[in-house]
Formats: C-alpha cells, structure tokens, sequence
C-alpha cells in the first residue's frame, strides 16, 4: 500500500543521463527537444499523463533500459493496449522521443512534488469557492471508492487491496477479495455498496478475472459479498464478460444502482475494436444492466432477440470508466475513453448504439485515422466530447444540498490532465463546463458520501481528498 522506494528510478535515471552519448541525437540542440516534448504531448499524453505521472512510482512492465523504452514505442504492445509508432516516427524522432522520456522521468521524479500546485488553501471556482482537505494517503493506485451507511469508506487498490476507512481514521484491509489479474488496465477494480446494505451488508466489486482454466486470458467480472467487520462473506459471481481474451486493457468496470434497484456494469471492448463493441453476441464494448442478484431483468432490450447477450443495455461502447444516475431524471449517464481524442459523454437509454467504432471524433495513437463518420443514422451522438482526450474516469452528479451551485452538475475525472471537468447539464443538454483542481492529480474515481460532502481519489499521488466549500 506505501509508496515504493523512488531511489531505484532516480539512480536509473541518473545512469541514463550520464549515457545519452550512445544515443542518435545531441540532447543539448533545443529544437530536437522541443519536437520529442511536441510528439509525446500529441502521441503519449493521453495515455501516460501530461507529466509523465503513469511513469512515476510505477513497476517497468517491459524493462527500464533505453533500448527497452525505445523498443517499446517503435514495435508496442497491442495485448496491453500500447501502439506501434514504428510507421509514425522516424529512427531518430524514435531516439529523441526515447531520450526525453528518460530525461523528463528523472526531473519528474525528483521534482514533481515540489512542483506540485498549493491546494491548501481557497479555491476560487466559477460557481462556488472550496477547499480541499485530504482524508486518506499513502494509497498505491486507488481505484474505486463508496460509502457505508455508517459514513466508513471503501477503497480498492487496482493491485488486489480491498480497504475500510474507520471513522476514527484507521485503515483496516478487507479479506474474501478475489483473485485478480492485475496486470495492464485490470485488477482490482470499482467498488459500490448495496442501496439496501443496512438490511442485506451486500458490497459489489468490479475485477479482472483470470481465467480459471489457465493461460494469460482474463475477462471483467463482478461479484458480491457480505461485509461482515473486515470480511466479506458469502462470495458470488453475479456476472463474467464473454470471451475471455489475452489483452489487458479496456476493462471498463464501472457499477451503479439505479433508482429502481437495477445494477449496471461497464465492459470496455477489450482491445479488439472491430469485432466487439458492434455484436451483440459478446459482451464486451456494452453497458450490462442485471438484478441486484444477477438475474436477468425480463424488459432488457435485447432479451427476445435470437444471439443476443440477454443482459445487453446498450452497445457501441470503447472502454467506459464512469457510470453515474441523474439525482432528478433517475437517468443513467457514462463517460469513455475515446482513442486519440474523441472522450464521450453520453445519457444511457436502453437499446441504443453509441456507435463505436463506426462513428468517433477520434483518431487512432499513431495519427492515422479508422473512419472518416462523425455519424451515422441508428447511432446515437454524445451529449459532449473532447478533443484532444482528457482520459476521463470517474464520474458522480451532485445532489447535496453543500454545494447548490453545483446542483445536478456532472463531475467528470481527468486522468491526462489531472483534474475534474464540471458539466453544467439543461434539460437533457451540456450547456457549460468548467476545470476545476488541475494538476493535483491522476484522478481515479469521485463519490458524494452520506454526510453530503464529495470525495475524490488519485493515484499520483495515491490520496482521497474532500472538497469542502467556504
């Protein structure tokens, strides 16, 4: 859970500096830095953050040399959803981009907290001054957060921990997790407690499953479990996404209840573009909607139709990580990451195609492009979009009556920019959007607790703060 020692990276980085002679480029030119600075802020934000914070404090999964860094760019890794540039970049743009991230890395490391922008005091807003107030540190990559009745917090950690925030402050780890395949995107996911739990102590987890049967598949799957202290017992498997698949991205995971007691689950399309989100014979690329016990509501859109997965909401979706319901219309809104651009925000409604991957404001990493629509009859545009991509995640509307002039906003979490989007939405319509809290980091998910105040949690640095207004 505490953070890893940052001497290795620093030491590495070090190294790295001191060896730049080897490679194609004279680092000290500074227009070649300018360019590598220009195409990783075009090609490897979005994914890997403004400031390189997805390579702060992280484990190397491919190797930490320079010729591992620079293989990684040139040849990729589709299965854990990082692309080719090889057709992108020239060799020496390949040794510059390579060069940068080195070189950033270690000033990154060295000098992010300090740059670090002072939240501590009065933050100033369009609508509504706040202050923001930590409530919980020292959390390695914090991925899902809710609330008991009791006011205690839950926290999933993407590497398998499953916590409770006391409210006398203490953090206690949850055992009866399942065994999940943290690697890439998954792990251990969403969290959401039961609109009942008072009476039934039911918690719902989202999590990369490994596949039972061995190998290095994997799939999105939800179970529950009754918290009984720090346990969770009576374990069940409400929902398994089929097929399981090699890749490790594009999980999707979110969970929320809606006003009836409906349950739905985001699949993201697991990588493969052109062969899930458009079927309705798997389930990945759809928002599923199930009882609260699994069971298979008998008005889902697709439940008489021949080859359909029965538990299909809507479809057409690319890698949904925010699910929250509108606290007037009772309706389910969900964000999702676009590729290169093309973010969207969309108002579920049952049966409808959101319309990936035929129609996006996207394009792919490397620049090229997969289509040329915008849109298409049949397929339903997005309430908003962003270009250049934001990486949204986490998603909540404002119903407390602490912050009227936020009434029924959709917040809206930033992983690439570090900050939290405002979407003033009008009788159905986005008509304003505001960014609030940028650079404090990597946001992962928001929630609104019992006691009316809204949380957030990032994972660089991995801390839960509270957003407290003046």
């Amino acid at each position: 859970m505490l953070k890893r020692n940052l001497f290795p990276y620093l030491l590495f980085s070090t190294i790295i500096i001191a060896t730049l002679s080897c490679a194609y480029i004279d680092v000290n030119n500074p227009l070649v830095v300018a360019d590598a600075a220009a195409n990783y802020k075009q090609y490897c934000a979005g994914c890997h953050g403004e400031k390189l914070e997805s390579f702060v404090d992280r484990d190397w999964v491919y190797g930490n040399s320079w010729n591992e860094v620079y293989r990684a760019i040139e040849k990729g890794y589709p299965d854990d959803g990082m692309s080719a540039y090889d057709t992108t970049f020239t060799e020496k743009e390949l040794s510059a981009l390579t060069d940068y991230i080195m070189i950033a890395l270690e000033r990154t490391v060295s000098d992010k907290l300090d740059e670090k922008e002072d939240f501590s005091g009065v933050i100033s807003s369009e609508a509504l001054n706040f202050r923001v107030e930590k409530v919980q540190e020292g959390l390695s990559v914090p991925w899902g957060i809710d609330f008991l009745p009791s006011g205690e917090m839950l926290i999933t950690e993407r590497g398998g921990a499953f916590f409770v925030r006391k409210k006398n402050g203490s953090l206690e780890e949850i055992s009866g997790v399942p065994v999940v395949k943290s690697r890439g995107q998954g792990g251990l996911l969403d969290v959401t407690v039961h609109p009942a739990f008072a009476e039934n102590r039911w918690v719902y987890l989202t999590f990369s499953k490994p596949n039972p049967d061995g190998g290095n598949t994997g799939t999105t799957a939800v179970v529950r479990g009754q918290l009984r202290g720090t346990r969770l017992t009576n374990v069940e498997e409400i929902f398994e996404a089929q097929p399981y698949l090699p890749t490790n991205h594009h999980y999707g995971s979110r969970l929320v209840f809606d006003q009836e007691g409906f349950i739905y689950i985001s699949v993201g399309d697991r990588g493969r573009r052109d062969q899930n989100p458009q079927s309705l014979s798997n389930h990945c690329g759809k928002i599923h909607r199930l009882h609260d016990d699994g069971r298979i509501p008998e008005d889902n859109p697709f439940v008489d139709e021949n080859g359909a997965v029965a538990s299909i909401y809507t479809y057409g979706h690319r890698n949904p990580q925010g699910l929250a319901v509108h606290p007037v219309t009772g309706e389910v809104w969900e964000h999702e990451h676009g590729p290169r651009g093309g973010d969207e925000v969309n108002r579920l409604q049952a049966g409808n195609n959101y319309g990936w991957p035929v129609i996006s404001y996207g394009i792919n990493y490397n620049g090229t492009q997969f289509t040329d629509e915008t849109e298409r009859a049949g397929m339903v545009q997005p309430e908003t979009y962003y270009v250049p991509s934001i990486a949204p995640c986490g998603a909540e509307f404002v119903s407390s009556d602490r912050y009227v002039a936020w009434e029924n906003n959709f917040l809206v979490g930033s992983l690439r920019f570090d900050y939290i989007d405002r979407v003033v939405i009008e009788d159905g319509e986005v008509v304003h959007q505001e960014r609030l809290l940028k650079n404090i980091g990597r946001m992962r998910d928001i929630k609104q607790g019992p006691d009316g105040y809204l949380y957030f949690a990032t994972e660089d640095p991995g801390v839960v703060y509270r957003i407290v207004p003046e």
